[in-house]
């Protein structure tokens, strides 16, 4: 990348995720910091194309690092997906004489980026997804805040399990992965953890249940990966095979609000400046990442690598754990 880098803009795409603010907040301040003109685009890529830029300011991103959600907004955008709506996004930035952009959010986000990348952008992404799904960095933003959300939530949650001496079934999100079932359910103490990545044996289920009753446990945990089965069915048949009293609990949306944690709003805050240095050195098609918690600068390709594998070790551990 030979250009100069004097403008530069930051969007936020796909599901938000607690953190994005600081990620934002970061990337403002550090390019006012190296003399650049900083630009925030509205809902995304769908703003993109259709030109919703606000000149940023140090006063734009005051009193936001600790608020969830993104100010930028997002949006899903199907045009987005078409070479007319690639061929219109890259125009807008050439248009306001933008010399580079940093997107931040989840792998559909990246993939859209290397649109434009292909188009002669420079471009930077930051992983912001509460799956913590990106291959190539150890954690996103989000990730660490959504766990939490969901361990305050099953706390509560507890209090009446155990009151009435019932099953309760915690359904989290995660249709394609496991990682917010899996952290949450081993910080909850969950008798069981149900996850895409492994065929759920309900027989061991019933029995851990069963088990738990015979020495006199008045309430039972069970985490379920919205894409590893039905809570609402599987509730049933455990109802259905051991005669106790289940109910079922999905969290939705809640696991993606509020207040981003002190690990998130660092994590965020480093990738931020990160970003912004990797513009400032002349590269482009880079992703940071957090790498032994070190944040590096990788190539944006290895965001479509192989996933990383599956936790099966903590996995196992847990299982171990609620006997």
């Amino acid at each position: 990348m030979s250009r100069i880098i004097k403008r530069i803009a930051v969007l936020t795409s796909g599901g938000d995720a607690p953190g994005m603010n600081a990620a934002i907040r970061s990337v403002v301040r550090k390019g006012i910091y190296h003399g650049l003109e900083v630009f925030g685009i509205r809902k995304g890529y769908e703003g993109l194309i259709h030109g919703e830029f606000i000149a940023m300011n140090l006063g734009a991103v005051a009193d936001i690092i600790h608020r969830g959600g993104t100010m930028l907004m997002t949006a899903r955008s199907q045009e987005m997906t078409t070479p007319e709506g690639q061929k219109n996004a890259a125009a807008q930035l050439r248009y306001r004489e933008i010399d580079a952009l940093i997107v931040i959010g989840g792998d559909g986000s990246f993939r859209g980026a290397q649109t434009l990348s292909a188009q002669g952008i420079p471009i930077v992404g930051i992983p912001g997804t509460i799956d913590n799904d990106i291959t190539g960095t150890d954690l996103t933003i989000g990730f660490d805040t959504a766990v939490n959300n969901v361990v305050q939530a099953v706390s509560k949650i507890r209090d009446t399990a155990t009151s009435h001496d019932r099953t309760f079934l915690v359904e989290v999100m995660g249709r394609d992965c496991g990682n917010i079932a899996l952290q949450s359910g081993v910080a909850c103490g969950a008798e069981s953890i149900l996850v895409p990545e492994i065929q759920p044996d309900i027989d061991d289920i019933v029995a851990k249940l069963e088990r738990g009753h015979q020495r006199g446990k008045h309430h039972s945990i069970i985490m379920v990966a919205e894409g590893a089965t039905s809570a609402w069915n599987l509730g049933e048949e455990l109802r259905r095979r051991t005669g106790f009293e289940t109910r079922v609990t999905i969290l939705g949306h809640i696991q993606r609000g509020g207040n981003p944690s002190a690990l998130d709003v660092v994590l965020a805050s480093q990738m931020g400046a990160k970003a912004v240095e990797i513009l400032c050195a002349g590269e482009t098609d880079r992703m940071t990442a957090c790498v032994n918690q070190e944040i590096l600068s990788l190539p944006l390709e290895v965001a479509y690598g192989e996933r990383r594998p599956f936790n099966k070790g903590l996995y196992d551990l847990a299982n171990q754990l609620a006997i």
